[in-house]
């Protein structure tokens, strides 16, 4: 199924007008930047719900305290097709995460939180360099644990001139009030779903409860913008695109994920199934530990899922067509 075919047509490129300006236009941001530092002041901006007063410094289970942390922001041409263009998606790597998956391939980043301390001008700034450098769109990384410093940054950055799509690319471990504040601000969320059942939940992440906050979190997000949808040339401008890593000897995890989104979500999720996989973190540091997830991901197991699904009809990343 080709995933740029007319349906999937919004509107051209300068007709486009992101969902936050027009949130901006009513007077509504505002409100939510004020609802966002509220969750900081007893941390509930993520699905970890840490409790601490964020507001005051204090550091959160993610590592980070009032003001988030920039590890890097650049145009990145390693993403999709459709996000990354002739031109890049202007990503902005946030340090620290509220997940601890043993497998990450960013831990300097997310577990040593490696990173600039950065305040809400000076984010701001980062986006609005960004959408000069000609990226197509703001590609938020790893945003669950600073949505309110992100909104604080929103606000100066339009005032700035922002006009670029906003992606919320998240390892889905977010709290269903902080997405339901996002409400008329994100153009593309970007989900990451990782694995269903909740012993490797608990054993992978530290986070028992992840797959059931997951598929909450999936089915909101597609309320608010549907299915995934293009410009004249082929970028995304709005919409739900699911990313799912294919991991060694869990092939069954993926099966399952696969159709739960063909099914509840329909087979016109626009799903990216990555085949990237190699031993990182915790996983390179204590092989025997995590045996099962120990070695790099075989072509004929990518090829397996892959396959899977194609013949569940899901819109797949267009790489791969």
């Amino acid at each position: 199924m080709n995933p740029y075919m007319p349906q999937w047509f919004l509107c051209r490129r300068e007709e486009f007008e992101p969902a936050y300006l027009k949130t901006y236009d009513k007077n509504l941001l505002e409100k939510k930047i004020e609802k966002g530092l509220k969750f900081l002041e007893k941390c509930e901006v993520c699905a970890r719900k840490c409790g601490v007063n964020r507001v005051e410094n204090k550091i959160g289970f993610c590592g980070i305290g009032r003001n988030a942390m920039v590890s890097s922001y650049f145009p990145h041409r390693g993403e999709e097709d459709c996000l990354r263009g002739f031109k890049g998606s202007g990503t902005v790597f946030f340090s620290g995460c509220n997940l601890k998956c043993v497998f990450c391939q960013n831990f300097e980043i997310s577990w040593l939180k490696i990173g600039k301390e950065v305040k809400a001008e000076e984010l701001a700034n980062m986006m609005i360099e960004l959408q000069k450098m000609g990226c197509h769109n703001i590609n938020l990384v790893t945003p669950s644990h600073v949505v309110p410093q992100f909104l604080e940054s929103l606000k100066i950055a339009i005032e700035k001139g922002l006009n670029l799509p906003i992606v919320y690319n998240t390892g889905t471990y977010d709290s269903l009030e902080t997405i339901k504040v996002l409400n008329g601000i994100i153009d593309i969320y970007m989900p990451d779903f990782k694995f269903w059942d909740k012993e490797l939940c608990k054993k992978f992440l530290n986070a028992p409860d992840y797959a059931e906050n997951a598929r909450v979190l999936i089915k909101e997000m597609f309320r608010q913008v549907g299915h995934l949808r293009f410009d004249e040339n082929g970028l995304a401008l709005r919409g739900l695109l699911v990313r799912h890593l294919v991991m060694p000897n869990l092939l069954h995890q993926s099966k399952k994920i696969l159709e739960w989104l063909a099914k509840e979500i329909g087979k016109d999720c626009y799903v990216n199934v990555m085949e990237q996989y190699y031993p990182a973190g915790l996983v390179l540091a204590q092989p025997k530990k995590f045996k099962d997830i120990s070695r790099p991901l075989r072509w004929d197991e990518y090829e397996e899922i892959l396959n899977y699904a194609k013949n569940l009809g899901l819109r797949l990343d267009v790489r791969w067509l």
